[in-house]
């Protein structure tokens, strides 16, 4: 059974981690995040749920309004053949999560090694970012520290990466 939104706002206190939580209506893309979340402190994220040509999966976390080009991303991620979207049943089977409620905390739902997390590394610069916790229609602000640290307790190992230099001029 998936953890709640409840169950990881529980673990996070267990764990000693402050956040706060910020509660509004569903947002399923970036556009209608930054229209309803916005004026939030923090750096404002965005997340991927991809899956290689040998059935590997990432969750993938960056800054909200950067570009990527899944071909050349391919190599960031050591993804093997093609790199495209997992489907909605993997997202709900791998994550327990659905579409627009994709964060690094719903990697708490999966197995330790069965998804790889990334996250930018100028996120993990900041001094405050903006997550889900498992639902469309609440946002965490936390230190990206405390993130890595609560998906570590848990098994979880997360990879800082770079965008390709090529990424970031393809806007």
């Amino acid at each position: 059974m998936p953890l709640s939104p409840d169950d990881v706002l529980t673990r996070l206190r267990e764990q000693g981690i402050a956040y706060t939580l910020f509660e509004h209506p569903p947002v399923l893309t970036v556009e209608a995040m930054m229209a309803v979340c916005g004026d939030i402190a923090g750096a404002h994220t965005k997340n991927l749920f991809l899956r290689d040509g040998k059935k590997t999966y990432f969750l993938v976390t960056l800054h909200h309004d950067a570009a990527i080009d899944l071909k050349a991303f391919r190599a960031v991620l050591g993804a093997r053949g093609g790199l495209s979207f997992a489907s909605a049943e993997a997202l709900r089977e791998q994550l327990g999560v659905e579409s627009g409620a994709v964060s690094p905390l719903a990697a708490l739902n999966a197995a330790p090694g069965s998804v790889k997390i990334f996250v930018q590394d100028s996120l993990l610069e900041e001094t405050r970012i903006n997550v889900h916790p498992l639902v469309s229609t609440r946002t965490l602000n936390l230190v990206p520290d405390d993130l890595v640290r609560v998906l570590r307790a848990e098994g979880h190992e997360v990879t800082a990466f770079a965008l390709p230099q090529a990424d970031t001029e393809a806007a």
